[in-house]
């Protein structure tokens, strides 16, 4: 992995922009652009920005500047700014082009290196073929592979405030009503701090496999070794 964290786009590697924290990084169709993408569909004059975060150093950011045809990160579309991995995948527009954020190679990078497993989740399964938690995929039919992440209890702020509302009943007792309010909050605290990674795999025919991960940098670095076979698999040459 290069030194430098870079952009590069999807169907010519060797089209790439160093990123510089100093300075972000504008995308779009205009000559002024730090990535100008003048023949790009669906790309506005002024399409796109990569910053750092300012409250964190080490942690790229996308950010869409009111595209027309919107910018997308990981297949969903941006709303606002979203903090990037390495490996993602950032597309301009519904049919635009697709960008790929490497990170800099170092300590945050590294984290993302698979965790060994007794059973792994990706593994190569034959020429052509991916074994994908316990399913053996031809790697030619595979369309795409993203990690989304969800709460694992989204449900949790919904309960504090029942038990909060609830509470009040008790408000006569302090002696029962304020250990329930410190109970809640504390569930609220730590089931509202659990997310689930989801790892889709979606076939050309449209059918989906999905694996659950505890670890985001895991569930990152196995969809990034199902896009390196992608990659390097017998359907590169054919990507639209």
């Amino acid at each position: 992995m290069s030194a430098h964290p870079r952009l590069e786009l999807r169907d010519d590697p060797r089209r790439r922009v160093p990123l510089d924290p100093r300075v972000p990084l504008s995308i779009g169709r205009d000559p002024a652009s730090g990535l100008c993408l003048s023949e790009g569909e669906g790309v506005s004059r002024r399409h796109a920005l990569v910053r750092v975060s300012r409250t964190r150093p080490d942690q790229w950011l996308l950010c869409d500047l009111g595209s027309a045809n919107g910018t997308y990160l990981e297949g969903s579309r941006l709303r606002d700014c979203r903090p990037l991995s390495d490996g993602d995948e950032i597309r301009l527009g519904q049919q635009g082009p697709v960008l790929l954020f490497r990170a800099a190679a170092g300590p945050v990078a590294s984290a993302g290196a698979p965790t060994p497993a007794k059973a792994p989740v990706v593994a190569p399964a034959g020429a052509g073929q991916l074994d994908f938690a316990g399913r053996s995929l031809p790697i030619a039919r595979i369309r795409s592979a993203y990690v989304r992440s969800r709460r694992r209890h989204p449900q949790a702020f919904s309960w504090w405030l029942l038990l909060c509302l609830g509470g009040l009943l008790l408000l006569p007792f302090p002696w029962l009503f304020w250990p329930l309010q410190v109970g809640a909050l504390a569930g609220w605290i730590v089931l509202g701090s659990r997310w689930e990674h989801l790892l889709e795999v979606t076939l050309q025919d449209g059918l989906a496999y999905r694996h659950r991960f505890d670890s985001l940098t895991t569930a990152l670095a196995h969809r990034n070794g199902i896009r390196k076979a992608m990659a390097t698999g017998p359907a590169a040459g054919r990507r639209p």
